[in-house]
């Protein structure tokens, strides 16, 4: 297992559709362990393919809710289905959001409250989790960086304004630019 560097927004693969996992092998479950150590470095509670400068439609999620339950899993190949979203106002400290690939910026963002994900794990076996809350948001979060969407992609204005006016500053939104969870301490 290693830590691989997390792709920076503006690195191309974060911003196209991945490609379906073709084959459940040896070199997937190498990418997996090393996505949970990279998560866990960072740290993150979820980590998509592209964020490592993989082009495949795989993330791994974990995170302990309020009752002390942990949710820890891989998910390859998902698809999620969501609740329609609430209309009433943001609210910033509990609707917002961040991004590894967006390292130390949070802007908050209106996403359903919960959501249908069905994948499939390492053994090649087809699962189904109906999340609330916080891991709802974590799925639509890392099944946005399949499809090549970050969350400040979909900020609305003058926030997403915001955030591309950090991201310029910050000299991101070219590619080549990475950092390494444990290294690099972009997101302090």
């Amino acid at each position: 297992m290693a830590v691989r560097p997390i792709t920076i927004t503006g690195e191309p693969v974060l911003h196209a559709r991945a490609a379906e996992v073709e084959v459940v092998d040896d070199d997937l479950r190498t990418l997996v362990a090393d996505m949970f150590e990279t998560m866990d470095a960072a740290p993150g509670v979820g980590l998509a393919g592209p964020q490592v400068g993989v082009g495949l439609r795989l993330f791994v999620y974990s995170w302990v809710d309020d009752d002390g339950e942990p949710w820890r899993g891989v998910a390859i190949n998902p698809t999620v289905w969501q609740s329609p979203l609430g209309i009433e106002p943001l609210d910033d400290d509990e609707e917002s959001e961040g991004c590894l690939s967006i390292p130390g910026e949070r802007f908050p963002l209106r996403r359903a409250e919960s959501v249908l994900l069905r994948a499939t794990d390492l053994e090649g076996d087809e699962y189904e989790i109906e999340a609330h809350g916080w891991l709802a948001r974590i799925f639509q979060h890392e099944y946005d960086h399949l499809d090549g969407v970050l969350y400040a992609d979909r900020l609305e204005h003058p926030l997403h304004k915001a955030a591309a006016k950090s991201v310029k500053k910050s000299g991101w939104g070219v590619p080549g630019q990475t950092w390494l969870p444990g290294v690099d301490h972009l997101d302090d």
